[in-house]
């Protein structure tokens, strides 16, 4: 119960009337009808008045034969209610373009799969180089680094959702491409076309589309003749995802023919196997076996001959730098001596590629993308005015981000040809 109020405990100490019911017996107003004109308090049946108090304590009744009408005919207040906390009815379209901060407007982006592993302790000594070079990493320091990855992997599920469902046999992969890109960049809120917005986010590397024999680092680009997805393909896609120079890079196999799912299969098991072996202090050796062994224990049955699944040579998984895709770590796919460390705060990319074949890779022919240097002078002295405004698009555009000819002409960039020839740092 509440406390009372002063008047109430007078009242009760000498047992006599309240000086409201006195004046109810002069013929006043009853108690509390003043709160009906000034909009303050309840009257009415619904809630617990003095009067009955009065009552309990001995005070005689009022004697008043007709009650006051404002106490008949006046009404419970209304009680507002209070308005339920709306959540956003926005749901993604079909193609992706609705911006992911409207769909996630608290910026609070959804947690990825998360791998469990056992953790290697190893002391060696008390202040280790990798306790040293953890220090250095300043974006484990930055409130908003792990938001910017949450946010680019969402962007990122959500476009490989809509090109798994949607994707089919008949496409150009130039289409497939321009549908991955123009996607990323709806949802990311931003068409990078003026100078630096490519730079706060955007495709974080050439969207890769290989098909069959073709391991990877291919994309659609002007000049080439345009490849139409067939039914029979084996197509793997191979995109990513910036904020702020922090690289989402994340694959996946598309087949319309169940022959291979047991393919598919295999690399799906090799690439969860090397992420839940990784961890901290974990040597990349004991990462490459493991993918290697989950890999071999799949075959495959093609046309009624048996093949076994071998883990390709040649590629590697690799650590990501700030506004780099490829660090100065590889995580091979085939069991190697490589005793070098994973280290607490690093970025890794576990990839994986499995082949019926022998499992080896040669470079084919054309150019997949360009990147500059990280130690590439800021300008360059050239003879060609046409080489010094590419170069200089670059750095506004893309600095170390990977890029390719497709992104150089959607900015408007022309007789970029001999300018890209000068630099040898294509891949």
């Amino acid at each position: 119960m509440g406390s009372k109020t002063l008047e109430n405990e007078s009242r009760r100490e000498g047992d006599n009337p309240s000086s409201s019911a006195n004046s109810n017996a002069l013929g006043g107003e009853p108690r509390g009808v003043h709160l009906c004109r000034d909009g303050d308090g309840s009257l009415g049946d619904g809630g617990d008045s003095d009067d009955d108090e009065d009552n309990q304590a001995g005070a005689p009744p009022s004697p008043l034969t007709q009650e006051h009408p404002l106490v008949n005919n006046s009404k419970k207040k209304k009680k507002r209610k209070k308005p339920k906390n709306k959540t956003s009815s926005l749901k993604q379209s079909s193609p992706p373009r609705v911006p992911l901060d409207k769909l996630f407007s608290t910026g609070q982006y959804p947690t990825g799969e998360i791998q469990e592993y056992s953790s290697i302790v190893e002391n060696t000594s008390r202040t280790t180089a990798g306790e040293i070079r953890y220090q250095l990493r300043s974006q484990l320091e930055d409130d908003g680094f792990l938001d910017n990855y949450r946010k680019g992997a969402e962007i990122h599920r959500q476009v490989r959702r809509w090109t798994q469902e949607n994707v089919r046999p008949g496409q150009s992969l130039s289409e497939i491409a321009l549908g991955i890109e123009d996607s990323v960049r709806a949802l990311l809120d931003n068409d990078g076309l003026e100078p630096g917005a490519s730079l706060r986010s955007g495709l974080g590397f050439p969207t890769g589309l290989a098909l069959n024999n073709c391991v990877a680092h291919y994309t659609p680009n002007p000049g080439q003749k345009d490849i139409v997805l067939q039914a029979s393909d084996v197509m793997k896609v191979d995109f990513g995802v910036h904020i702020n120079g922090w690289i989402v890079d994340s694959a996946f196999t598309m087949t319309f023919d169940p022959t291979y799912d047991n393919l598919l299969s295999a690399v799906k098991d090799a690439t969860n196997t090397g992420i839940k072996t990784a961890g901290i202090d974990v040597r990349i050796s004991d990462i490459s076996a493991a993918i290697q062994e989950a890999m071999e224990s799949y075959e495959v049955e093609i046309n009624g001959k048996t093949f076994p699944i071998k883990p390709v040579r040649g590629l590697s998984g690799h650590d990501i730098k700030h506004y780099r895709i490829h660090g100065t770590k590889s995580i091979p796919f085939t069991k190697n001596n490589n005793q070098t460390k994973m280290e607490e705060g690093e970025i890794f990319a576990i990839e994986t590629f499995g082949s019926t074949g022998r499992g080896s890779v040669r470079d084919g022919p054309g150019v997949y993308g360009y990147g500059k240097d990280l130690y590439a002078p800021k300008r360059v002295t050239s003879s060609l005015s046409s080489a010094r405004s590419l170069y200089q698009k670059i750095n506004e555009n893309f600095g170390t981000i990977v890029f390719c000819r497709r992104y150089l002409e959607r900015l408007g960039v022309e007789r970029y040809l001999a300018g890209v020839s000068i630099y040898p740092d294509a891949s």
